[in-house]
């Protein structure tokens, strides 16, 4: 129970996301067709929670060390600018990112879901992972999704971060901002 409670106040500091693609924004798996081209398919509900997040105000990022240049589009598509393909050390491409924006790890939150993910996650604010993550992620992680890669894990934790914040657009904040 403790570390839940740390969980939700270490998300009052959340002004950054950073995620993996495949195995957090994908299920993981890939569908190869016959000219080589490797398609993954993503969740709409992360789709629309990112868009949001960035139309609010977070900074988001994208460290994976896949190279998928269809992957870019779409999260381009999204509105996402810094998207870190190819990335053989996630650390480093994490660390320059902070550095260029000048921010602190502090307010970052980071999904990850398998090892290459273990380092950059120690260095982060909150370290969070999809409910079918490795077992080593699973225990860095202060907060594990109910949902699966690919499956609403990334709208879920930005969806905890935003209405904690009062940016989650929901009819009843709507109403309250009125009054």
């Amino acid at each position: 129970m403790e570390a839940q409670v740390n969980f939700k106040q270490l998300l009052n500091n959340v002004k950054v996301f950073v995620f993996d693609v495949d195995g957090v924004l994908t299920d993981g798996s890939i569908t190869l067709m016959p000219d080589g081209e490797q398609i993954r398919k993503m969740n709409i509900k992360d789709g629309y929670a990112l868009q949001l997040a960035i139309h609010k105000g977070y900074k988001i990022a994208i460290i994976s060390g896949g190279k998928s240049e269809s992957v870019r589009k779409r999260l381009n598509g999204l509105g996402i600018t810094e998207v870190f393909l190819g990335c053989d050390n996630k650390l480093e491409t994490y660390n320059e990112f902070l550095l260029t924006h000048t921010l602190d790890s502090k307010q970052v939150l980071y999904m990850g879901d398998d090892m290459p993910d273990y380092e950059v996650m120690q260095h982060v604010g909150v370290a969070t992972c999809p409910e079918d993550a490795a077992p080593e992620i699973k225990s860095i992680s202060l907060y594990t999704s109910s949902k699966k890669g690919g499956e609403g894990c990334v709208r879920d934790v930005i969806e905890q971060v935003m209405k904690l914040h009062g940016n989650w657009n929901t009819k009843e904040q709507e109403a309250e901002k009125k009054v």
